[in-house]
């Protein structure tokens, strides 16, 4: 297929899409065939942000295959460096509509959650596409040595799509150190896609995102545990925006400190 167009934001290519097209390009990639995952990362400020600071991070995030924006921030920082023809592909919309709407011959599995989250989930699948084919499952809750199992077991079903809800950066750490032996089609860092999906977290009000201030609503349910993602990386996402927008170069990669 194609490759699409991306346009780098401080040192993150991405990739210029909407959740149609989206739906359709992975199939697509599923039906190349399993010669190596594809991952596809569902990327906000938080994620661009710790790439331009954090050397760790972003080797994690190196071998990302497309990186394709959440957030409606980043959105318009793509659409202010030149980016047309592409709307915020939010990854918990993105998780519903391709479960109603994308290919039914593909196949699926699912990392991460709790197992009371998972089991919601899945239900939940379940309910919107009866004719769905899951192939298997497994909650995030494991350890550096579960690893080599829940390789074996993904492996044995070989599933177009893996969509994995660890968290960042848990998911995108296990997608890297996993995704050059896993035969499948896709994996998808979709982080909270799985407890809005499930109906075990409450998603802001869809009318915020537009306007881009579906950080705001989280940050105000959570700010323990969310202030530094939204506060701290907010800010540097927009000081590093401005000075990329001013000289019109991308970000370096961070300094090993």
């Amino acid at each position: 297929m194609t490759p699409p167009e991306f346009v780098t934001v401080l040192n993150t290519p991405c990739v210029l899409t909407d959740i149609r097209a989206l739906t359709e390009d992975l199939a697509g990639l599923c039906r190349d065939g399993h010669g190596a995952a594809r991952s596809i990362d569902f990327t906000n400020v938080h994620i661009v942000a710790m790439r331009a600071v954090d050397p760790a991070f972003y080797h994690a995030t190196n071998n990302v295959d497309w990186f394709v924006s959440d957030s409606q921030v980043l959105t318009w920082g793509i659409t202010s460096l030149g980016g047309t023809g592409h709307e915020r592909a939010y990854g918990p919309e993105f998780f519903d509509y391709f479960i109603r709407n994308g290919d039914a011959s593909l196949t699926h599995y699912f990392l991460g959650g709790s197992q009371d989250c998972l089991d919601k989930l899945l239900e939940q699948v379940r309910i919107l596409r009866p004719e769905l084919k899951i192939v298997g499952s497994r909650n995030g809750y494991f350890k550096a040595e579960d690893d080599a199992s829940i390789r074996a077991g993904i492996n044995a079903a070989q599933p177009d799509l893996v969509w994995v809800g660890l968290g960042t950066p848990k998911q995108q750490e296990w997608i890297s150190q996993n995704k050059g032996v896993l035969k499948a089609g896709a994996l998808l860092a979709v982080g909270f896609a799985f407890d809005v999906n499930a109906g075990t977290k409450e998603d802001a009000p869809r009318w915020l995102g537009p306007l881009g201030l579906t950080w705001l609503y989280r940050l105000a349910k959570e700010p323990r545990r969310l202030w530094k993602r939204y506060l701290y990386y907010n800010s540097v996402f927009l000081l590093k925006l401005g000075v990329q927008l001013a000289t019109r170069q991308p970000s370096p990669p961070p300094r090993e400190v």
